[in-house]
This record gives structure tokens, C-alpha cells and sequence, in this order.
């Protein structure tokens, strides 16, 4: 592992034995770890997973080097559940928000376009909020699971998460991607309702009620980059 690498260790009373890595856009690792484990075995389990560190390492840059921030310019695409969407920016439209979603395009008021990036990602949270919950309903009642609370993050890489009191959280940007691939993410966090690793049982658990989760898993792996903008 190349000592150079940026890592951040974030400590917890809650978390009892595991260790949990992810390296963010900025190409840190972040380090999830018990609140009293040593040092040494922090060290010992990096070294182990050097290989890894480094392939996502290499990952990161990539996409970062062929990243495209967006300039919010009239035409400009925006994915929403898979799909393209156009942007129009309007002189003189009236309605309740500065950014409006009309079904076939997003619809910026010009005076808007200095805190673009703002609305778009007030936009995306929103949307995420009301789409998630929707489907949490549906799943949690076909597998007899009901979260203890739902929280929406700007997280870019890790697109879920289950605290060990069932509070589910997730990325709005998971919202850009198709969705069987957010019906895979939240069928993911839910699964961890009853299995808080992943085990052969919590991936067995998962097939049985998403069958085609290494599909999805793999297409995230490959297409995280494109849910930012």
C-alpha cells in the first residue's frame, strides 16, 4: 500500500468488532474501527488489504480524471433514475422553487443560475427522500421489516448504510441511477435489518429476495462516477 495514501480513522463505541474501509472522492481512506481496538490491529488488517486499498485508490483517480463538473448551461443533462433529463433555463417562470422538475426536462430560473449547483442538490435530496420512503413502504411490508428512521446524505461513495438500531440512511445520489439499481441499495440496507455484515447469510438472505444484486453491485462499481455532478 502506498504510505502516501490520505486516511482518516473514525473510531465508535457502537461499532463492537469490525473494521469497515472506503476511500471518498477525494481518494481518502476513511477507516471505520471499535472505539478501543489497538492501533497495531487497525495496521495489521490496511496491510491485509493493501491490494484492495490500491485498486479502489486507482479507481478514484480515474474518475476524477475524466469527471466533467456540470456548467449548468441551457441543454445541459441531468440523470434522474437512470434517465437524461435536459436543463432550460427560464427568464420569467413563477412557481414555489427556483428549480422545477416538469416529467421531460429541469427547469432553472435564470436569476437562480449563480447557486445552481445549491438547488440541484436540494432537488436530489428531496427526490430521494420521497422515492426512498415510498419503497421502504413496499419492501419493509413484503419482508416484514420496518426502519427505525430514514436519513438522506450527500454521501458519493457509499450509497447506504444500517446503524445497529435499524436507522437507515442514503445517498441522494443514488436517485440518478436506474432503479433496480436503488431497488437493489435499499433491498441491501434492509437485508442488514436482520444481518449486520455480509456474511454467506446476508448475501443468501439477499439473493432470495433481489436475485440479481451481483448485476447491480457490479454496474455501481462501474458507474459511480457518473452519479455526481
Amino acid at each position: 500500500m502506498d504510505s502516501t495514501l490520505n486516511c482518516k480513522v473514525i473510531r465508535s463505541k457502537k461499532r463492537k468488532k469490525t473494521i469497515s474501509l472506503h476511500i471518498d472522492g477525494d481518494g481518502c481512506l476513511v477507516i471505520h474501527a471499535p472505539h478501543r481496538l489497538p492501533s497495531s490491529v487497525i495496521q495489521e488488517f490496511l496491510a491485509s488489504k493493501s491490494g484492495w486499498i490500491d485498486r479502489k485508490r486507482r479507481q478514484r483517480q480515474l474518475e476524477r480524471e475524466h469527471f466533467r463538473p456540470k456548467e449548468f448551461a441551457p441543454g445541459e443533462e441531468f440523470l434522474y433514475q437512470g434517465n437524461l433529463f435536459p436543463l432550460e433555463i427560464a427568464e420569467n417562470r413563477k412557481g414555489r422553487h427556483p428549480l422545477e422538475f416538469t416529467q421531460d426536462r429541469f427547469v432553472l430560473r435564470r436569476k437562480a443560475l449563480p447557486q445552481a449547483r445549491d438547488h440541484f442538490c436540494r432537488w436530489y435530496r428531496n427526490a430521494a427522500r420521497q422515492v426512498i420512503t415510498q419503497k421502504l413502504e413496499q419492501f419493509g411490508a413484503a419482508l416484514g421489516l420496518v426502519p427505525q428512521g430514514l436519513t438522506i446524505t450527500g454521501a458519493r461513495r457509499r450509497w447506504g448504510s444500517c446503524s445497529p438500531r435499524d436507522r437507515l440512511s442514503f445517498s441522494w445520489r443514488i436517485v440518478m441511477a436506474p432503479p433496480d439499481i436503488l431497488d437493489y441499495v435499499i433491498l441491501h440496507e434492509l437485508v442488514h435489518m436482520k444481518e449486520k455484515n455480509h456474511s454467506k447469510r446476508f448475501w443468501g438472505r439477499l439473493e432470495r429476495v433481489f436475485p440479481d444484486y451481483r448485476v447491480c453491485r457490479r454496474w455501481l462499481r462501474e458507474n459511480a462516477g457518473s452519479l455526481d455532478f
